[in-house]
């Protein structure tokens, strides 16, 4: 892609972001989610393959479906209540129609059907940005209007994200669409202790987006896209396997790593708000996607490829990605849990 052209698309993601964080009114943070939508297409059809041009009309098609709801929203409250600030939709009928096409646009179960097959369609920087920058516009919009919200709806969006990021993660073999079920069981961590705990939902959002994308650049630098590649990897490049392996625990949430950090203040935070049998759920849900993370980690560290893989050998050409992103981001994933109070200082 021409650099101008690449240049001009990444200003207007960041752009669209921007005026949704910034806007109070509906119809410039509707504004700022329309730009970063249209800014993201031609990123991910630039390879002009039949699978990236579906996952890429699938996106605009269920993301344009969410605008056209959250314009509705808004539309309907200022005609019913007479106000278009973000912080007033306070009509019943306005507030469900709202979070439900935020809920679409995150992909949030029961309405995550479009991500883990358009992830699929993509290449893995693309896929990246979609898992992580497309998500904070709509959550910062999530975390205001938590307050108005019903909170058996939030409770039951969030359990079911994260039952169904689980069980749909299980049976995976390809890496895009583990990592997509994996986005919409975080999705249901943050979005559970939104109304109690805002200040958890960015401090999990944080650390998601980290964890991730050190996943992410992890992949692209050995080139992986199905479980069986990954068991190729550690004969090329055993430390990063190692750290990979490591990234991968932390997005599961195992301590002594960042990713237990998020989900222990959430659990602690459901159990104060008298929500033990909640909080219980939330647990078990993780152990789902904790096992399929084990899984990748034993197919990095434990197998070794039995057959001749008919494919150029990635182990000969030399990666001219950029080491440090991937370096930084993992030392962030897996090396946070001791700063938590210091954190929790921070975001409180």
């Amino acid at each position: 892609m021409n650099p101008y052209v690449l240049t001009i698309l990444l200003s207007s993601l960041g752009l669209g972001t921007t005026l949704t964080f910034a806007s109070s009114h509906w119809v410039l943070a509707w504004m700022g989610l329309e730009i970063n939508t249209l800014a993201i297409l031609p990123l991910m059809a630039q390879h002009h393959h039949p699978r990236a041009v579906e996952a890429t009309t699938k996106y605009f098609l269920t993301q344009a479906t969410a605008a056209a709801v959250i314009l509705f929203a808004s539309t309907t409250n200022a005609w019913l209540i007479g106000e278009w600030d973000i912080n007033n939709l306070s009509h019943p009928l306005a507030t469900t129609m709202a979070i439900a096409a935020l809920a679409l646009k995150i992909g949030l179960a029961p309405v995550h059907f479009w991500l883990p097959e358009v992830l699929q369609g993509l290449d893995l920087l693309t896929g990246l940005i979609l898992s992580t920058w497309q998500k904070l516009a709509p959550f910062a919009l999530i975390v205001q209007l938590a307050p108005t919200i019903d909170p058996m709806l939030l409770t039951m969006l969030g359990l079911a994200s994260t039952l169904i990021g689980g069980w749909g993660g299980l049976n995976q073999t390809q890496l895009r669409k583990i990592l997509a079920y994996s986005s919409i069981a975080h999705m249901g961590w943050m979005i559970i202790v939104s109304q109690y705990a805002p200040q958890l939902t960015l401090l999990a959002l944080g650390t998601y987006v980290f964890m991730t994308s050190a996943a992410f650049l992890a992949l692209k630098l050995s080139s992986a896209t199905k479980i069986s590649t990954l068991t190729m990897a550690w004969s090329k490049n055993p430390i990063m396997v190692i750290t990979t392996a490591l990234v991968l625990l932390s997005l599961g949430g195992l301590p002594p790593l960042t990713g237990f950090m998020p989900k222990w203040l959430i659990l602690q935070e459901l159990a104060k708000q008298g929500l033990p049998l909640t909080a219980t759920m939330m647990a078990l849900a993780a152990l789902l996607s904790l096992y399929f993370y084990l899984r990748l980690c034993y197919a990095m560290t434990l197998t070794m490829h039995p057959n001749t893989v008919n494919s150029m050998a990635p182990w000969r050409t030399r990666s001219t990605q950029l080491t440090m992103p991937l370096a930084l981001t993992t030392t962030i994933a897996l090396g946070l849990l001791p700063l938590t109070p210091g954190i929790l200082l921070m975001v409180s």
